[in-house]
């Protein structure tokens, strides 16, 4: 889009649909920071890194915002197609709800519960499987 408008693209502003400016400040402060990361590969060891929670230092302190910051990051990553980001924001959303149980998740998330107990049973039931023992 930069190269399209030429000149222009740095004397009129570029609208970017969906996104904030102070979603987009962070986004470009992550992106700033990772500019010399070397560039994503489709080998096996980046589907392993896909798979795991962990996540660098710096990135765990970038993404200490508040939920509706977080979630809108993870909407502008996605949008802006920065894979990276969108990594980093989701494995912090796992990794906020690893280890808990669905009623701490529907507390951190402020989700309202709307299975009757006895629909909650049978859903367990129908899991046991899953459960860890």
């Amino acid at each position: 889009m930069i190269d399209d408008l030429g000149e222009a693209a740095t004397s009129e502003p570029i609208p970017i649909q969906n996104i904030n400016e102070a979603v987009l400040r962070k986004v470009i402060e992550w992106c700033t920071y990772h500019k010399g990361d070397p560039p994503a590969t489709n080998d096996d060891d980046n589907d392993v890194r896909k798979k795991t929670t962990d996540i660098d230092e710096w990135d765990q302190k970038f993404m200490q915002v508040d939920q509706e910051m977080l979630f809108e990051i993870i909407l502008a990553a996605n949008y802006l197609d920065i894979k990276a980001l969108l990594d980093v924001g989701c494995k912090t959303v796992a990794n906020m709800i690893k280890g808990k149980s669905p009623e701490e998740i529907r507390k951190t998330f402020n989700i309202q519960n709307d299975f009757t107990p006895e629909e909650e049973d049978q859903i367990r039931r129908e899991n046991e499987w899953a459960e860890d023992r």
